[in-house]
């Protein structure tokens, strides 16, 4: 369950009495939110830190819905999305929920379908907001690597001997020995299997053996 004390809810629909409505339902349920009448005033506050989700009208005198979840897509933030309407039709939702969105609700709908679409958009977003902390903490380990032991974790991770290492990259095999342990150290780890769970979350595959960091 997400903490609602850290929790954000946004409501982006043109229409005050919409507003004003999903206002008292979210205060009753304890959730802090703000409204907008706009994507473009959505836009100016700036993304929120913690965990988060938009209740987001289909549409608006000005960007509609769809275009607000496409401005976000293409930003990289990853603020959750359940959308309302009462303009609802199969594609729409179709490509909403294909771009992310949580749920499609058509007006009216039930607050309980509300409430239990907003709780889940939080979890999710907690989520992200734990991997996306994990990787950063991950990468920081891995930037304190010099460039040859990151030759030699990409090796190590592919399955290869200390010799086979020494051999590849023209080393002594104690010289491999040495780079590994000091690698396995600054990693925190002290397995091969432990060694390819972090880096794969940062992106260095065993298979290619190739270092790119994942967006």
């Amino acid at each position: 369950m997400s903490d609602q004390s850290e929790s954000k809810v946004f409501i982006v629909d043109d229409d005050p009495s919409v507003q004003k409505g999903l206002g008292r339902l979210l205060r009753s349920a304890g959730y802090a939110f703000e409204s907008f009448r706009s994507a473009e005033a959505f836009l100016a506050r700036g993304p929120y830190a913690g965990p988060c989700c938009i209740v987001l009208d289909i549409r608006m005198p000005e960007s509609t819905g769809l275009t607000l979840q496409e401005t976000l897509s293409a930003a990289g933030r990853d603020e959750q999305i359940v959308f309302i309407t009462g303009y609802g039709d199969v594609p729409t939702c179709a490509k909403a929920m294909r771009d992310g969105a949580i749920d499609f609700l058509p007006k009216p709908f039930r607050n309980e379908d509300l409430l239990c679409a907003i709780a889940r958009s939080l979890e999710r977003s907690v989520r992200l907001i734990r991997e996306d902390t994990e990787r950063q903490e991950i990468q920081a380990l891995v930037d304190r690597l010099t460039p040859r032991e990151l030759e030699v974790l990409a090796l190590v991770i592919a399955g290869k001997l200390n010799k086979q290492i020494a051999a590849e990259l023209g080393n002594s095999e104690k010289t491999i020995k040495i780079h590994r342990g000091r690698i396995m150290q600054k990693m925190g780890v002290f397995s091969v299997a432990g060694l390819v769970r972090l880096t794969d979350k940062v992106g260095i595959h065993p298979k290619a053996g190739a270092y790119r960091t994942k967006v």
